[in-house]
């Protein structure tokens, strides 16, 4: 334990280095305009002034301005309109300037509002799964999910947000965010392979800046969220130090690198821009770049750890029942109620009207997945199962995740109904055929319903939205709608999906385990792990206590 200690303070102090370089200049900064690179050239004595620097702005300020009036709508003045518009109206101009400052402050709000409503999740994620668990172990499931957003959260601010958006560039959110140009790239076949990004260390720097800072709560929330899925399945036997450790690779690590290849200008994005398959890997709000990677990572973990003691005694699978279902029941609520920021909020723009569309996608596959998953406990098993119920509301909610701004009303229906089918299908070959234990069903929710959610984009989109994205020029298709490529990019993140999280998370756990051990005694685990890992009991007044004879 001291000698990773020791390694953390190292690699603290190396990036930390990193981050005082980048402010003072660095090694990498963003290339400068062409007019500031050049030379002024003798013979002409009126040349023209070179573009103004961009320079951070953490007041916010100067941030926004008529520039942004551009393209605002449809009818919105182009560029050249406002360059006429200079000398004949400069009130005029001004007031663009203003409209053009609180567009992007709009932006910021409604991205810092739905941030908050990702935030509140984590309370939905802890209930979900203490309620689905023993009540010997209710306080230690909670700690987890309480504290796994503060040590992701630092894991993602010490270089997780700079691996995953260091490279990302201008978005709606305008200001700073220009200055997330630095990405590792590789070349092969003579193409340009983003692997992370480069700016961002310690949001330091150049990325002291308003519209950066609004990003990074954002996007960090949703890191939080694949972050505490593994929690559910390694629930009831994980000790607490090696949680520790753990929470810390996922934000600074592991997440942030699949991010980048989908949402910071990565290989994946870029399918399309290099090799004409679609818009490249798309996934509007995270059922892969999310829920998938704390799905695949979940069911790697479940497999290290092992299962639960006496959940497979005797070659049969034996119920371990959870001990509050009212709990998980609420906590389901309270995560569907903060999915309209996750997916809705993923526009991170206010000024998009289709987040009406969006938001009402969601509500609809939800309902959904719920209503499948019960007709299917219902048909096959005789009764109505109301933990699955719970489990096919949040995989409708996973699977629309990714297709959400692309589908129309009825595919969403659809794949909300499909996921709730999906999901219930899939915890009974876990537990039953690969002998996984996953107590609270997580890979089947979150890892089984992202891949389906992004296929589903591939087939549904049906081409009203998504003009431009990655660098493509026209609407996101799906293959029912004409363009089979886009499904090939869809299927290709997927599979790049499992291979990388599952392979990385294995070996992760498996080292983990040999340096640390990542379960506790079996007389802990019989007597519960709240006292033993976390010193409280959750219900102090149902333990037994040894008492002297």
């Amino acid at each position: 334990m001291k000698r990773f200690i020791g390694l953390t303070i190292l690699l603290i102090m190396f990036i930390s280095g990193i981050a005082l370089a980048e402010e003072q200049g660095g090694t990498n900064p963003p290339t400068p305009p062409a007019a500031e690179q050049a030379a002024p050239a003798p013979a002409a004595p009126t040349a023209a002034a070179p573009a103004p620097e961009l320079k951070p702005d953490p007041s916010g300020a100067n941030t926004g301005g008529a520039a942004e009036v551009v393209g605002g709508s449809a009818n919105a003045p182009t560029a050249d309109d406002l360059k006429n518009l200079g000398p004949k109206e400069p009130l005029a101009l001004k007031v663009a300037d203003v409209v053009g400052h609180n567009r992007i402050a709009l932006n910021i709000v409604w991205t810092l509002i739905a941030g908050f409503l990702v935030m509140f999740m984590q309370a939905g994620f802890a209930m979900v799964e203490t309620g689905f668990t023993q009540a010997k172990n209710a306080g230690h499931t909670m700690a987890m999910n309480f504290m796994v957003y503060g040590l992701g959260m630092l894991g993602y601010w010490i270089c997780g947000f700079a691996l995953q958006m260091g490279g990302v560039g201008a978005g709606p959110l305008g200001g700073g965010t220009a200055l997330l140009t630095n990405e590792f790239t590789i070349t092969l076949f003579g193409k340009d392979f983003g692997l992370f990004g480069t700016t961002g260390f310690f949001l330091s720097g150049v990325s002291y800046d308003a519209s950066i800072f609004a990003l990074f709560l954002f996007q960090m929330v949703f890191m939080d969220t694949t972050a505490t899925i593994p929690t559910g399945s390694m629930a009831e036997r994980w000790n607490f130090k090696s949680f520790v450790v753990y929470a810390f690779f996922v934000g600074g690590i592991l997440y942030p690198l699949y991010a980048n290849w989908v949402w910071g200008g990565g290989w994946l994005s870029q399918l399309g821009k290099n090799f004409g398959l679609g818009h490249g890997h798309v996934d509007f709000a995270g059922s892969s770049v999310v829920h998938m990677v704390g799905g695949v990572a979940a069911l790697a973990g479940a497999i290290v750890i092992g299962p639960r003691l006496g959940k497979f005694k005797d070659g049969k699978v034996h119920a371990i029942p959870g001990h509050h279902i009212p709990m998980a029941v609420v906590g389901t609520f309270i995560l569907a109620f903060g999915w309209f920021g996750f997916n809705a909020g993923s526009s991170l723009a206010g000024t998009d009207l289709r987040i009406g569309v969006i938001a009402t996608n969601t509500m609809l596959a939800s309902a959904a997945g719920a209503f499948s998953s019960m007709l299917y406990m219902w048909i096959r098993y005789g009764k109505p199962d109301i933990s699955m119920m719970c489990n096919g509301m949040l995989a409708g909610l996973v699977a629309i995740t990714a297709p959400c701004a692309f589908v129309t009303a009825p595919s969403a229906v659809l794949i909300g109904f499909i996921a709730g089918i999906l999901v219930c299908a899939s915890v009974f070959f876990v537990e039953r055929t690969l002998k996984v234990d996953d107590p609270v069903g997580a890979f089947s929710v979150h890892g089984v319903n992202g891949a389906w959610g992004v296929l589903s984009l591939g087939l549904l989109a049906d081409g009203t939205y998504g003009d431009g994205l990655n660098g493509v020029s026209g609407t996101v298709k799906g293959l029912l709608y004409g363009d089979a490529s886009q499904f090939f990019a869809q299927c290709l993140g997927t599979l790049t999906n499992i291979v990388y999280v599952f392979v990385v998370s294995y070996v992760f756990f498996k080292i983990l385990d040999k340096i640390i051990g990542l379960r506790v005694s079996e007389e802990v685990e019989l007597e519960g792990l709240d006292m033993s890992e976390v010193a409280v009991n959750a219900y102090p007044e149902f333990n037994l206590t040894k008492t002297h004879r």
